[in-house]
């Protein structure tokens, strides 16, 4: 009893195999049965009964006539004419061939009422007689030693023939195998010969009007329809659709085992094989019968256009129960057999419909063992492989998204059945791209693709796999077919021109569920399974747990591999001196390169930043838009979602190269100045840094200075969010710094105490080394672009707008505007402008203009130079004949500002420290701290002869390149100069250009070959050099450049006249002038004179003066 005890019906296989008939040798007597079974012929036939009606009873009295020559089905007058109508002539000595013939008929031949009723009765005679057995026993009897469990069997009630069937598998028997097989053709032709079937199902059959259990009412054809109906009631029942009716157990557990026992054999399923007789012709034509095989090719073509739909509801049908166990596939049960055994994957086989039994199951445990690492079988994997790509192709299987996400289906996914589209179509709104979905159908769409794992094999989704054939054949073809990196290469070229938009919709489709589950990326898991496991306390691959939410167990790895307590973690965690795994850190970093390129893929954003995305980014859909706005409105954000993206980007600090698309449009400056630093597996910021300092080469390309500044300015939002700032000056802001945040007021902060250490010669600098050498390229990297600069580009904002709106932001050129336009500033953006160059005048570093301008002259003139004297250098080599002209023309602009304050000119400021409050008290005390004193310290009398300069000499005055010209033309109008005081300055600079020839440009600049070729040994200052032209201009045998000769003239000249007119500025120039003079003789005189009178003068005063008495000479 113990196989119906089990199934309560093992005789059940649903289709006629079409073995050869002749392959048994006929019965003396029977013609069809066994030769050991022929004594038992006379009671098969003894126990035909009455039909009941005239042509049976006729065709029963024939019977009996020939029983001693032996029975023929053929020759009996109820089935004769149907049987030389239908059925080869071969076959007509043969009773099973014939039985066999008439019961695969077309389902559109018909025949007699009497020879059905005939057919029924000798089916069911054979099924039923206890004899019939001892023909089993005769033909098997190797088996049943084998078989002891069959061989225990009561006999006379059909449990032998039901142990048999359940253990075909088993059978070695040739004749035995055969014979089981014809007989399970026999009995699962008709639901009502099965053993217990009738009995089990009987109330559910009426109730669900699936078909009469009265003989002789349905043709062979319905009775298959009878089961395919409880069936498609046991699925309804599953999905739990609107008044399904719920099935008895017992009948649940008959339809199951008819199911399974008919999995080796599709003809063995009625319905299906009659369903299907055409497709199965159509498309699997060479396919063998047997181990499920047609079954197996009709899935694979269920979608084709041509497939009928009767067949693809009956496929379907199957699957779907399949899904509820999978023994209901014989193939499956039978590669994976050992393997479910040895994982322990099937604890529980009492009940066919337990969870033990789901396909879902099984796959899971058999993936958590693949997973694992463990081995199981290549029949068994391939077996998985076909059913996870099944799963994925029709979501119709999954029994929980038919209940759960029935609305989404009917709103947004209707008409998309075939090859995955819905399934798809659900993930896409599941994204929120078309809408909203409930929590139960959302966790039904992860808990199915959990359970097909396309993320092991991209091939398993159809849909994914169809949409990105041509980018895998263009971009991933150096990666074997069926790896888990293609999925990898295809998130690396989204977005790239390789990728296809369908391709791309599919992908991200799926990568949203794999990103809420980190063991769906078998890379991940299999590098970090330990990891995770040790310091995550995950569970096992195919358990879940309610208290880890999406993506938390990623969310705890990139924790532990990016960030330690050492390094300012914001999170603290007291595992921190665990070691966490080099390969493990690498996949997590993989797997943040991929999150990166969409917002959706990162599951704790997704989720804390909901509302904000809706609230300050709903126009920005762009691909990375999204995150650049959060990162743009961070102040913004609530807390929780302040907290997720303040920490990604403290993480994209550390690590650029998870800004996917960032690096993509980098990569021609990154091959060109940068590979060193990126080829480092593991970056610690050193990318960022190159790019903004490489920002301006001709390589970048404005998608990746935008990038960079854009990263750049969220940077300033937070002192954290600059990796190498932050490591290096952690302690200093705590200990300098305290609750700043931002990252300019931290930069200020430190910088001011690091310049008043400076200033007050302290011996240990508060701040530490290391953080004054990254405070300086903090420094240098804001003087770029004002923006970098909150407080200075807040402050200038409106100016800005007026009066540089059509300058481009970076290379400080809106500075620079500033600067120039620094008369018509507002007072708050004058005062920080005129702060700003204060500091760069004492620190040249921080003018970007001018280091920019002049990288290349500085390189040539002042590698020797101290950072601070950078400027000074440049100016004492402006007048070089290498100088570069835009280098000079910005010395010159510098210049020009020094002039206009002693407070922007260091080097005058620490010479003048003590005259110039000493000289110079009435102009400090009306000048404020913010604004230029005009240059009045400096010299009160160039506001004197100013208007003499654009009167003489308009046109030298507005050239931009200041080279000398104004200089020359005031010396050349030296007569026509009525101010005194302007004519002193003349005076002055030629005297001056005298003593030293590079005080006057138009002359070094005329004469700089001359000098090169005839007075290069002699060294510049005390007029040396000036000497030496003037001793080359004399001698005849040198010839001069004409420029040059002509302006050594004009100096002779004006110098001529210089010490004619310049006042004596000592006794020994007042001695030279009057020796000179032609009037010295008189000039001698005149002095000789005045001498001899104050003589006289005083010797006569004095004696009046000290007279004295006659009594004081006496005495």
């Amino acid at each position: 009893m113990a196989a119906c005890r089990r199934v309560q019906l093992l005789l059940l296989l649903m289709s006629l195999c079409l073995l050869s008939v002749q392959a048994l040798k006929p019965l003396p007597g029977f013609g069809n049965v066994h030769p050991p079974a022929a004594a038992m012929h006379q009671q098969f036939r003894a126990a035909l009964p009455n039909p009941g009606n005239n042509a049976a009873a006729a065709a029963s009295s024939g019977a009996q006539s020939r029983r001693s020559t032996g029975w023929k089905l053929a020759e009996e007058q109820a089935c004769r004419d149907d049987v030389t109508r239908l059925c080869p002539k071969h076959t007509w000595t043969n009773n099973l061939s014939v039985l066999e013939c008439l019961q695969d008929k077309k389902e559109d031949t018909e025949i007699a009422t009497d020879c059905n009723h005939l057919l029924w009765n000798y089916k069911l005679n054979l099924t039923t007689d206890p004899k019939f057995e001892s023909v089993a026993l005769e033909v098997c009897t190797s088996t049943m030693l084998e078989l002891k469990e069959c061989a225990d069997e009561e006999r006379g009630k059909g449990y032998l023939m039901s142990c048999l069937v359940d253990h075909r598998v088993n059978v070695t028997e040739r004749q035995c195998h055969q014979y089981i097989t014809k007989m399970t053709s026999i009995i699962f032709s008709d639901y009502r010969l099965i053993c217990g079937f009738m009995d089990k199902c009987r109330e559910d059959i009426n109730t669900l009007q699936c078909g009469s259990i009265a003989v002789g009412e349905k043709d062979l054809h319905s009775q298959g329809e009878v089961i395919a109906c409880l069936e498609r009631a046991l699925v309804r029942e599953a999905e739990q659709q609107d008044k399904a009716h719920q099935i008895k157990d017992a009948c649940k557990k008959s339809i199951m085992r008819v199911a399974e026992l008919s999995a080796d054999d599709f003809h063995l399923d009625r319905y299906l094989y009659f369903s299907c007789r055409d497709d199965r012709e159509r498309f699997c034509e060479n396919v063998c019968v047997g181990e499920g095989r047609v079954y197996k090719c009709l899935f694979n073509h269920k979608f084709e256009e041509a497939m009928s739909e009767k067949c693809r509801n009956a496929l379907t049908t199957r699957q779907k129960l399949i899904a509820q166990d999978y023994k209901v596939s014989y193939s499956l049960a039978k590669a994976c057999k050992a393997d479910l055994r040895k994982y322990r994957c099937n604890p529980d086989t009492s009940m066919p419909r337990a969870r033990e039994a789901r396909l879902s199951y099984l796959l899971l445990c058999l993936e958590s063992a693949v997973h694992r690492g463990r081995t199981v079988t290549g029949d068994c994997q391939g077996e998985m492989l076909d059913y996870r790509r099944m799963l994925m192709e029709d979501f119709s299987l999954s029994p929980e998204i038919v209940l759960h996400c029935r609305g989404e289906i009917e709103a947004h996914c209707s008409g998309l059945h075939r090859k995955g589209r819905t399934l798809h179509c659900l993930m896409r709104v599941a994204r929120g791209d078309k809408g909203t979905v409930d929590n139960l159908c959302q966790t039904a769409l992860q808990t199915l693709i959990q359970s097909a794992d396309p993320g092991a094999d991209y091939r398993i989704d159809r849909a994914l796999n169809e949409a990105c054939e041509s980018v895998i054949q263009t971009a991933c073809k150096h990666i074997r077919s069926g790896d888990p990196m293609i999925l990898s290469c295809l998130m690396e070229h989204l977005y790239t021109e390789k990728m296809v938009q369908d391709c791309e919709h599919r992908l991200l489709e799926l990568q949203y569920f794999i990103s809420r589950d980190w063991k769906l990326d078998p890379i991940l898991y299999r590098k970090c399974q330990n990891d995770a496991s040790r310091l995550c306390y995950t569970p096992g691959w195919n358990e879940s747990s309610e208290l880890m939410p999406p993506g938390a167990v990623f969310s705890c790895l990139y924790r532990h591999a990016y960030r330690t307590e050492e390094q300012g973690r914001r999170v603290r965690r007291s595992t921190n001196n665990v070691h966490f795994s080099q390969d493990c850190k690498v996949e997590v970093q993989r797997i943040l390169h991929q999150r990166a390129l969409d917002v959706k893929l990162d599951p704790e954003l997704q989720k804390r930043c909901m509302t904000d995305l809706g609230k300050w980014c709903s126009e920005k859909t762009d691909t990375g838009q999204e995150l650049e706005c959060l990162q743009d409105h961070l102040e913004d954000l609530v807390s929780s979602c302040r907290d997720v993206v303040g920490n990604l980007t403290e993480l994209e600090s550390e690590d650029i190269q998870i800004e996917a698309l960032l690096i993509r449009a980098c990569e021609p400056v990154i091959q060109s100045h940068c590979h060193d630093v990126a080829d480092n597996q593991i970056d610690t910021g050193n990318l960022l840094e190159c790019l903004v300092q490489n920002k301006h080469q001709r390589e970048m390309n404005d998608k990746c200075a935008v990038g960079v500044t854009h990263f750049q300015l969220v940077q300033m939002k937070d002192f954290r969010f600059s990796y190498k700032f932050k490591m290096a000056c952690k302690e200093d802001v705590l200990k300098l710094c305290p609750n700043i945040e931002k990252k300019a007021d931290v930069v200020i902060c430190l910088s001011t105490t690091v310049r008043n250490d400076t200033l007050q010669d302290v011996k240990d600098q508060r701040v530490s080394l290391k953080c004054r050498k990254q405070l300086r390229v903090e420094e240098l990297e804001m003087s770029e672009d004002i923006r970098l600069e909150p407080e200075l580009h807040d402050a200038c904002k409106k100016d800005i707008n007026k009066l540089c709106s059509s300058v481009a932001y970076g290379n400080a050129q809106i500075i620079e505007c500033l600067k120039e336009n620094k008369k018509q500033l507002s007072q708050v953006c004058h005062q920080k402008i005129f702060k700003l160059q204060e500091t760069e005048m004492m620190d040249p570093e921080l003018d970007y203009q001018l280091m920019r301008v002049c990288k290349q002259m500085i390189k040539r003139f002042c590698t020797e130079s101290d950072a601070k004297n950078v400027l000074q250098c440049l100016k004492l080599n402006k007048n070089s004949e290498l100088m570069d002209p835009k280098c000079k023309q910005m010395i010159t602009k510098r210049q020009i500002t020094q002039n206009t304050d002693y407070r922007l000119n260091p080097v005058l400021r620490k010479a003048c420290k003590a005259d110039i409050p000493k000289f110079c008290q009435s102009i400090l005390n009306k000048a404020s701290d913010a604004n230029e004193l005009e240059g009045q310290v400096i010299s009160c009398l160039k506001l004197k002869y100013a208007d003499q300069i654009t009167r003489l000499c308009a046109e030298e005055a507005a050239a931009q390149e200041q080279t000398g010209q104004v200089e020359e033309c005031l010396k050349n109008n030296l007569l026509k100069i009525k101010q005194e005081e302007c004519k002193t300055e003349v005076l002055n600079m030629l005297k001056e250009s005298k003593a030293d020839i590079f005080v006057d440009p138009v002359l070094h600049t005329a004469c700089a070959l001359d000098l090169k070729h005839h007075c290069a040994a002699i060294n510049p200052g005390r007029g040396r050099q000036m000497s030496c032209l003037m001793e080359a201009l004399q001698d005849k045998q040198v010839r001069l450049q004409p420029e040059c000769k002509r302006r050594l003239q004009d100096r002779i000249d004006m110098w001529s006249y210089a010490a004619k007119v310049a006042p004596a500025e000592g006794f020994s120039d007042l001695a030279a002038q009057v020796m000179t003079s032609p009037s010295k003789n008189y000039i001698l005189f005149m002095i000789a004179l005045a001498v001899s009178l104050l003589f006289l003068v005083g010797l006569l005063c004095g004696r009046i003066t000290k007279r004295v008495t006659r009594e004081l000479k006496d005495r």
